[in-house]
């Protein structure tokens, strides 16, 4: 039988280790990966996602993925109007045109 050889990835190099290498256990320091970011970013007013959750409530603000399902709701109405079919401009149109009507008389 052939000599079995395992390899491991350490950034780009690649390290021989032997077939029943276990990896080491990542230094987590008791945090979830995804909030990592909130604790390398410094920001005195908040630590973690919930601390930024309650900042942002707090403060009346919102994150963008607040709004993922208004994007897609409304997607079909931008799509109209980029393409020319504003059921509004007919209206704006006539408002206008009263307006530029009632200036010159």
């Amino acid at each position: 039988m052939a000599n079995r050889r395992r390899w491991v990835y350490r950034g780009s190099e690649a390290i021989e280790v032997p077939l029943d290498y276990t990896p080491e256990p990542a230094n987590t320091d008791g945090v979830l990966w995804n909030d990592r970011l909130y604790q390398d970013d410094n920001d005195p007013r908040y630590a973690s996602r919930s601390q930024h959750r309650e900042f942002m409530r707090r403060n009346g603000l919102t994150t963008m993925d607040d709004y993922t399902n208004y994007w897609k709701t409304t997607e079909k109405q931008r799509q109209a109007i980029r393409e020319g079919r504003d059921p509004t401009r007919i209206n704006h149109v006539v408002e206008a045109f009263n307006r530029h009507a009632t200036r010159r008389k």
